[in-house]
């Protein structure tokens, strides 16, 4: 049984199966009760998750956000990854990724086609109504996280930004090195993967490279940006201090954000991640240099109720043609 404040760390990975899907159980309280919802698949005569299978260039997060809203109308916030599924299909292995997705105030909204009912019950209910038993799995991780106060939390993500030009082949100063055309492409990737947690405010160097992997996401969602000269590599090499500092205050604010910065500075950051979390996740986190790959970022979830603990870690890297 999954422990709740243990990283279902997932790296982006297909696990060699032949079909590979994501989705959500989403949740609520009523007076202090924990809900799920269910959803009523006609062509299948099933109760089941909302979740389907991963398009081509898409990140598990991605696909899970964009089934929840396809099935039931609901824009989801991704929070803590919950325990994977498999079973066999007719193709080979299925491996269906899940997340908690908290959805006060939803009323769900059906497509009429692949999804024709939907039921909020307590998780008991909807263990019995499930139809495949394996979906039980994520279940019974959703209730332990909640029954330990590690199931309502914000989304701390730390990006590396995207390729940039060649240094060797920059002569101007080193603040305005721009991303390269791929980069620009993998920042646009950037924003589409950010937007399954949906942060409110970007903390960035303000080194051009930076502020050019934020800008889709900032522009597209209207998400504060901030920018902090203690996280460039300058600053970072000369007051490391000082950007581990910017990261401490991001614990204090207790509100959804994505950091974005430069290799040098990860291991400052990393460091201060690792003051949030057990030793159990601390060890899942990137150790060597270079620690993300360009546009690769890091999900931690933390808890609401225990202020400043670091509940899961997750790691993804945004699609790269």
């Amino acid at each position: 049984m999954v422990q709740p404040d243990t990283a279902v760390d997932r790296k982006q990975s297909k696990s060699g199966a032949a079909v590979v899907a994501a989705g959500a159980l989403c949740w609520r309280k009523r007076q202090g009760v924990l809900e799920v919802l269910l959803i009523h698949r006609p062509r299948y005569d099933d109760w089941s998750w909302p979740k389907g299978k991963i398009d081509a260039g898409e990140t598990t997060p991605e696909c899970a956000v964009r089934e929840v809203q396809e099935e039931i109308g609901f824009t989801a916030k991704l929070g803590i990854p919950l325990p994977s599924i498999e079973y066999p299909v007719a193709s080979g292995l299925k491996v269906v990724h899940y997340w908690a997705a908290k959805a006060e105030g939803l009323t769900p909204k059906p497509d009429g086609k692949e999804v024709d009912a939907f039921l909020w019950c307590s998780p008991e209910r909807a263990a019995e109504l499930l139809s495949n038993p394996s979906d039980r799995e994520p279940l019974s991780a959703l209730v332990e996280a909640s029954a330990s106060d590690d199931l309502d939390t914000w989304p701390l993500i730390v990006v590396r930004h995207a390729k940039a030009k060649p240094r060797s082949s920059w002569t101007r100063a080193e603040g305005e090195r721009p991303l390269a055309a791929s980069g620009r492409r993998q920042a646009l990737a950037v924003s589409r993967l950010l937007q399954a947690w949906s942060p409110e405010r970007i903390v960035s160097s303000p080194w051009d490279r930076c502020v050019q992997t934020v800008m889709p996401y900032v522009k597209r969602s209207n998400a504060k940006l901030k920018l902090v000269d203690a996280i460039t590599e300058r600053d970072a090499a000369r007051k490391p201090g000082r950007a581990r500092a910017t990261i401490e205050k991001v614990f204090d604010k207790r509100a959804s954000v994505a950091v974005c910065s430069h290799r040098p500075v990860l291991p400052l950051i990393l460091d201060e991640l690792r003051a949030h979390m057990p030793l159990h996740l601390a060890s899942l986190l990137p150790a060597s240099d270079p620690y993300l790959s360009p546009g690769e970022a890091i999900i931690c979830q933390v808890s609401l109720r225990k202020s400043g603990k670091i509940v899961s870690v997750e790691q993804f890297r945004a699609y790269d043609d």
